[in-house]
């Protein structure tokens, strides 16, 4: 088996050994995963089911076949921790130390040469 599908498939595997399904009730882990035991599952397991599923259908996909399946990543927020801005870099906070400008401050002057040999001032 590929190594993209590992990691989901062995936290898969976590979770449905620690779930109520195997230990409390003493069903096999893959009786957990067909109905209508599947709904019995915590919804984390559910979720890792589903994208396991998307993991191996992305092997076959033509589409993925050179880019090959994105890496699985653990979730921050499961973790505790906030989630960062999805897009457009680093988020901002006030504690970023980004100071108020007058506008009366120097500005930074380069001097560039151009192909053509030309000199032009960049601000």
């Amino acid at each position: 088996m590929p190594s993209s599908c590992k990691d989901i498939r062995a936290a898969l595997a976590d979770c449905l050994q620690s779930s109520e399904c195997v230990l409390i009730q003493r069903n096999q882990p893959s009786d957990c995963l067909r109905p209508p035991l599947v709904d019995t599952l915590p919804t984390r397991c559910q979720q890792l089911k589903r994208g396991y599923g998307e993991c191996k259908r992305g092997m076959i996909d033509m589409r993925k076949r050179f880019r090959g399946n994105q890496p699985i990543a653990v979730s921050k927020e499961l973790e505790g921790e906030k989630p960062g801005q999805l897009y457009a870099g680093a988020g901002f906070s006030k504690g970023d130390g980004v100071k108020a400008t007058s506008g009366d401050e120097d500005q930074k002057v380069e001097t560039v040469v151009g192909i053509d040999g030309e000199r032009r001032v960049v601000r």
